[in-house]
């Protein structure tokens, strides 16, 4: 404490650039700070620093730490509280800039695995981002003091020596709660399970935050579910909807796609109050929707689509600017080369050509002169052959009643299972439409990205920056994930980011591997080494990120503008 006292007296009002003498690890009565990263200007991106408290001057309960789900959760809600602490302090630091600045990497309404909080063997590190103060481009070492001698232990004083056990354990016992409706899932081939009394609808467009006064979910009757779980006086009941082709009908604004969307999301778990915690979705699960400009690499798409005017090859397609129809039979293609198990699709965002064509399209346009071979025709190949099911909001066409295996209707939010009546309508007023089957599904690819893919250089340097949520830029190259809907948090785009540097540095492209055994890799260091081995930087702050899914890395390297890709099984 006392020699970093020294230090910033030593650097008041010398050049900003002085800070960096700061940098180093110092002692303090109840923790210890580590100043990894200094800012070379005030107005430029923060400083990075660490804070370690050992488990004896804060102790963490070792059943909070037994199981990786328990300590996920565990520092999730540590995380919330840190966040809303400094959210409430008033740091008075004065200065240019960014000059006073605290913050932490805040999570939204998903728990998700996070370099923010780490519950380590025998201390806590929390990770913050920090404005270090100046006067216009000299350092203020008088403010630079307060920093760091009242506001940093303040913040630490209100949240990790503040926070009561039982919050701790009450995110412990959800995670618990979360792990059993998963195995119920998986023993029973449930796709999805949405509990009695979930508040689906947001509070608006732009806040994932539950809606007041909405309707509760109540599940019908025929796919009503109870589950004993831990902590928990009740079982929990709710909605099972087993693996297969589900459809959701309704009219407008009755809530399809609200129940649609709430699945999609329930592939991450969300804290207790979010409406939505008892939302559970095959985490293998992915949306899919037309995608029209995107960039598509070698992609096999001949399932959907053949006999392409002027003899285009659709085994191993590419274009620079997809259709709505080629673009969503590649998104559907790579959902499946990545290991998805469930495809999530509303009719809303989807390309109409691609789902159906009716009887008398296919009378006025014959089949000698239509390339596409429309979703309905292949979502039951689909399901017997490579074991995928479907969810499907769709609200223009009965032809779907034929392949569903469950109807279920949502009539002003609540949901009723229409299966037998739906099944009684196809049956009274069989459709007119050829069905265009095929012997099999067709071939998934198995494609491998090439070094080459990875153009990262800008300048003399290698850089790979998120600039949003869905957009990174990659050297000089624009990253567009604006349609990757199961993307729901920056700090997600932030870590994929980081894999790409990574992955350009240690060559993790030269070798002859698909893109699958590729994802695979990447989960086992995530899952070896953790997520600050894909850091810029080891042993130091690890960065604002945040574990994204495969299936989110794999889309974002199927969108990239420089990819180079091989067909392995060509």
């Amino acid at each position: 404490m006392k020699r970093l006292q020294q230090q910033l007296r030593q650097i008041d009002g010398k050049s900003y650039k002085g800070y960096k003498q700061i940098q180093g690890s110092y002692s303090f009565s109840n923790f210890h700070l580590m100043i990894d990263y200094v800012q070379g200007d005030p107005f430029a991106a923060p400083s990075k620093i660490r804070i370690k408290v050992p488990y004896n001057k804060r102790a963490m309960k070792p059943e909070w730490l037994q199981d990786k789900n328990r300590r996920i959760y565990a520092e999730d809600v540590i995380n919330r509280y840190i966040a809303n602490v400094i959210n409430h302090t008033n740091s008075n630091v004065k200065g240019s800039g960014k000059s006073g600045m605290v913050s932490i990497d805040r999570p939204g309404q998903e728990v998700l695995e996070r370099t923010a909080v780490d519950l380590n063997n025998d201390h806590t590190i929390i990770c913050l981002t920090v404005g270090l103060p100046a006067n216009g481009r000299r350092i203020n070492g008088k403010q630079a003091e307060k920093l760091f001698f009242d506001v940093i232990p303040e913040i630490l004083d209100k949240s990790i020596f503040h926070i009561r056990d039982t919050e701790i354990e009450n995110a412990v016992k959800l995670a618990d709660q979360h792990s059993v409706i998963r195995e119920e899932m998986k023993k029973n081939n449930w796709i999805t399970f949405v509990a009695d009394g979930s508040v689906l609808p947001r509070k608006s467009g732009i806040s994932e935050r539950p809606m007041e006064d909405a309707i509760p979910f109540e599940s019908p009757e025929v796919n009503r579910v109870s589950i004993d779980l831990p902590h928990r006086d009740e079982p929990v009941t709710g909605m099972a909807l087993k693996k297969g082709i589900v459809l959701i009908v309704g009219g407008g604004y009755h809530g399809k796609s609200t129940l649609l969307n709430a699945i999609e999301r329930g592939v991450y778990p969300h804290i207790k109050g979010d409406g939505r915690e008892y939302v559970l979705t095959d985490p293998s699960a992915v949306k899919v929707r037309a995608e029209d400009g995107r960039k598509v690499s070698t992609v096999n798409i001949s399932p959907f689509i053949k006999n392409l005017p002027h003899g285009t090859d659709t085994t191993r397609f590419s274009t620079e600017n997809a259709s709505g129809s080629t673009s969503q039979a590649a998104n559907v293609v790579e959902a499946l080369e990545a290991g998805a198990s469930t495809l999530l699709i509303d009719e809303d965002t989807s390309a109409t050509n691609f789902m159906i064509r009716d009887e008398r399209m296919q009378e006025l346009v014959v089949k000698e002169k239509e390339p596409i071979t429309p979703f309905i025709d292949k979502v039951k190949k689909m399901k017997e052959d490579l074991d995928v099911s479907t969810i499907l909001v769709m609200g223009g066409s009965g032809d779907y009643f034929d392949a569903a295996d469950q109807v279920i209707m949502m009539d002003q939010y609540l949901p009723y299972n229409v299966t037998e009546k739906a099944k009684d309508i196809a049956e009274k007023h069989p459709h007119q439409r050829e069905v265009e089957l095929e012997e099999s599904f067709g071939q998934v690819p198995e494609r491998r990205f090439m070094p080459n893919s990875l153009q990262t250089q800008r300048g003399k340097k290698s850089k790979v920056q998120a600039k949003s949520k869905t957009h990174i830029m990659m050297g000089k190259t624009d990253i567009s994930l604006h349609y990757v809907e199961q993307l729901v948090d920056p700090s997600q785009t932030r870590m994929i980011a980081d894999m790409l540097l990574v992955m350009e540095k240690k060559d993790m492209l030269k070798e002859e591997i698909s893109l699958s055994q590729l994802l695979d890799n990447i989960e086992q260091q995530l899952d070896e080494q953790g997520l600050a081995s894909f850091a810029p930087f080891k042993d130091q702050h690890p960065g604002e990120l945040a574990r994204p899914r495969r299936f989110e890395i794999a889309a974002t390297l199927n969108r990239m503008r420089t990819a180079k890709v091989k067909d392995l099984r060509r």
